[in-house]
C-alpha cells in the first residue's frame, strides 16, 4: 500500500512539471513506464477496492441492525426454577368413614343426601388418605372467616417459605407475585397476606386473580409469562390454591354436594424467571400457554355456578352436561394447541381429514392427533375420575399416560388450581423426567375454560417431592396407588 502511494505521488509530480513546460526527462518516462507495469492492476482495482470497502461497512451496519433488532425484539425465556406442592399436616388427614361420619353429625343432610355422598365417594377415585381443613373437621365446622384466614395462611405461608428455600430466593428478591383463588377473596387480598408475612418489596407488584376455576393455575403462569415478557432480569412467584372452609355446602340439592366429595386441601408455588443467567439451573423452560374461554355459550357459562339452593345454602352448582362441555373446550384447545406442538405429519392428517368432513362432505370419523407423539407427559386436572376417563377416551392415551393423574386424585383428591403442579411432583418423585422431554398440563374451570401448558425439561429431573414420600420418608408402594 505504500508503494502505491508513491506511485501516485511519482506520477503526480511528473504530471505537475509538465503542465508548468518544464522538459520531461527520458529516464522519468521511462521509470515511470516500469512503475506502470508493475503496478497498473493495483491502481486498476483501487476504484473496486474503494467501492468493496463501503459495501463491507454497509453489509456490517445493516448485520448489526438486524441482530439488534432480534435481540430487543425476541421473547424473553421463561424459565420455571422449582415447585413446592403441600403435603398437609397429618392431623388433617381424613378417609370416607370420617367424612361421613362428620356429615352425619352435623345434622345437616338428610338420609337421601347422606346416601347421595357415599355413592358420588365410592365412584369417585379418591383414596382413604386426603385433607380437610380444620375449620371444616371441627365439630360443630367452624366456617367463619377466622378459619378460613387459618386455612389461607396454612397453605400460602408454607409452600411459599418450601420453594423460596428450595431456589434459594429471599422475599425481597421477588418481582412479581401472582396468587389464585377462586371462592376465598378477603381484604386485605392473599397477595398482601403473603407481602405482609414475608415482608417483601413495597414495588413488588402483586396480582390476585379469583373465580377463574380449576384452570386457574394455568392462567396465573400465562399472566407470569406476559409479566415477564415486559420486565426483564425478574422473578416471579405463583402460588394456586383454593379455599373450602367458607364454601363447603351445608345443603340437600345433589347437583352442589358433589363438590364436597371431590375438593380437598391443598395449594403449590412456583418460581420463575426470565433470567438467561438461571437457565442452567432451572428444571423446565415454558413453550406455550393456550388458553380457550367458551363463555360465549351460556350453557358453558352456566356449567359450574356458585349460587344459592332453595333453601338459601351457598353452594358451586355442577351440571349433569359438565363432562360433555369439557370435552367440547378440550377440543377447542387442542385446535390451537395441536398446530404448536404435533409433527407435521400428524398436522396433515389432521388437515386432511378435516378438508374430507368440511369441503368434501364426507362422512369419516374425526382424526384424533396422536398426541403422544408431542408429549411424553401429561399432567390432567384430577377434577374427578370421570374427567381422567373423558380425557384419556378423547385423546386416545395409554394407562400409562394417566397413571400420575389417577395417583394424584386417589392420594390428595381435587386440589383444584395446584392438581397439575400435583401431578408432576408425582411424575418427576415416581418416573422421572429426562433432559428435553416436554410436559402438557391441563386443566378445566368455571366459566367454561380449558387452558394449556406445555413445558420442557433444561435437565434430568429426578426430585424426592414431600408430597410424596411416606412420613419415613420412603416413596409410597404400588399398593397404596389405584388400579389403572
Amino acid at each position: 500500500m505504500v508503494r502505491c502511494f508513491s506511485t501516485i505521488r511519482f506520477v503526480v509530480a511528473c504530471l505537475a512539471d509538465y503542465r508548468h513546460g518544464a522538459p520531461v526527462a527520458l529516464k522519468y518516462v521511462k521509470r515511470g513506464y516500469h512503475v506502470l507495469c508493475s503496478h497498473g492492476l493495483t491502481l486498476a482495482l483501487m476504484p473496486l477496492a474503494a467501492t468493496g470497502v463501503v459495501t463491507f461497512v454497509l453489509s456490517c451496519l445493516l448485520l448489526v441492525f438486524v441482530a439488534a433488532t432480534y435481540v430487543f425484539t425476541r421473547s424473553r425465556p421463561v424459565y420455571l426454577l422449582n415447585f413446592y406442592c403441600l403435603k398437609p399436616p397429618a392431623n388433617l388427614k381424613i378417609n370416607n368413614e370420617f367424612f361421613m361420619q362428620h356429615s352425619r353429625n352435623s345434622k345437616a343432610f338428610t338420609q337421601d343426601s347422606l346416601d347421595f355422598q357415599e355413592k358420588v365417594l365410592s365412584r369417585s377415585g379418591l383414596g382413604e388418605e386426603t385433607y380437610l381443613p380444620g375449620g371444616i373437621m371441627s365439630q360443630p365446622p367452624r366456617i367463619n372467616m377466622q378459619a378460613a384466614r387459618e386455612e389461607a395462611q396454612l397453605v400460602l405461608f408454607n409452600t411459599v417459605a418450601e420453594v423460596l428455600k428450595a431456589t434459594g430466593t429471599k422475599p425481597q428478591a421477588v418481582d412479581i407475585l401472582v396468587v389464585n383463588c377462586s371462592l376465598f377473596n378477603p381484604t386485605p387480598s392473599l397477595s398482601a397476606m403473603i407481602v405482609n408475612h414475608f415482608k417483601m418489596r413495597s414495588n413488588v407488584m402483586t396480582y390476585n386473580l379469583s373465580g377463574m376455576g380449576c384452570s386457574a393455575g394455568v392462567i396465573s403462569i400465562g399472566l407470569a409469562q406476559q409479566l415477564l415478557q415486559v420486565f426483564p432480569n425478574s422473578t416471579a412467584l405463583v402460588v394456586s390454591t383454593e379455599n373450602l372452609t367458607k364454601n363447603w355446602y351445608f345443603g340437600n340439592d345433589k347437583s352442589m354436594l358433589v363438590p364436597n366429595c371431590l375438593f380437598r386441601l391443598g395449594g403449590a408455588a412456583m418460581v420463575l424467571s426470565n433470567k438467561r443467567t438461571d437457565r442452567w439451573r432451572a428444571k423446565y423452560e415454558l413453550l406455550h400457554v393456550v388458553r380457550t374461554h367458551m363463555g360465549q355459550d351460556d350453557a358453558h357459562y352456566g356449567c359450574v355456578y356458585q349460587k344459592e339452593d332453595s333453601d338459601g345454602k351457598e353452594g358451586v352448582f355442577l351440571s349433569k352436561e359438565l363432562m360433555r362441555i369439557a370435552g367440547h373446550a378440550l377440543k377447542a384447545n387442542i385446535t390451537t394447541l395441536g398446530p404448536l406442538v404435533l409433527p407435521i405429519s400428524e398436522q396433515l392428517l389432521f388437515f386432511g381429514n378435516l378438508v374430507a368432513r368440511k369441503m368434501l362432505r364426507l362422512k369419516v370419523r374425526s382424526y384424533i392427533p396422536d398426541f403422544k407423539l408431542a408429549f411424553e407427559h401429561f399432567c390432567i386436572h384430577t377434577g374427578g375420575r370421570g374427567v381422567i376417563d373423558a380425557i384419556e377416551k378423547q385423546l386416545e392415551l395409554l394407562p400409562e399416560n394417566v397413571a400420575p393423574s389417577r395417583e394424584t386424585l386417589f392420594r390428595y383428591g381435587n386440589v383444584s388450581s395446584s392438581s397439575i403442579w400435583y401431578v408432576l411432583s408425582n411424575i418427576e418423585t415416581k418416573r422421572g423426567v429426562k433432559r428435553g422431554e416436554r410436559v402438557w398440563q391441563i386443566a378445566f374451570g368455571s366459566g367454561f375454560k380449558c387452558n394449556s401448558a406445555v413445558w420442557r425439561a433444561l435437565r434430568p429431573v429426578n426430585d424426592r417431592h414431600e408430597a410424596w414420600l411416606e412420613d419415613g420418608g420412603a416413596s409410597p408402594s404400588a399398593s397404596g396407588s389405584p388400579k389403572v
